[in-house]
């Protein structure tokens, strides 16, 4: 059974950075399987920040964060740098992967950015 876990989400000022990190286990995760980082603020659906698949320039972006984000895999780990953030940024954001048709997701990493 894969399990995916989130972390590196805190507490950051309005312009400042964070990198969250997803680690899967369970079993052997190809490139070829897409990864996606999507994130849920509070009163609003579940929404797609970015996702990457078999390589890291196969990348895509949320109108709202391109520029900003940048998603990155490594083996069984996935990443999301995430620079200048805004207070808008603020959400639990959550690692999806998508194994040969079967959807996995992390418990969520809380971000909040204070203005």
């Amino acid at each position: 059974q894969v399990q995916l876990v989130e972390s590196g989400g805190g507490l950051v000022q309005a312009g400042g950075s964070l990198r969250l990190s997803c680690a899967a286990s369970g079993a052997t995760i190809y490139s070829i399987n897409p990864m996606h980082w999507y994130r849920q603020a509070p009163g609003k659906e579940r929404e797609l920040v970015a996702g990457i698949g078999s390589s890291n320039t196969n990348t895509n972006y949320a109108d709202s964060v391109q520029g900003r984000f940048t998603i990155s895999r490594d083996r069984n780990m996935l990443y999301l740098q995430m620079n200048s953030l805004k207070p808008e940024d603020t959400a639990v954001y959550y690692c999806h992967l998508d194994r040969w048709g079967e959807d996995y997701w992390g418990q969520g990493t809380q971000v909040t950015v204070s203005s």
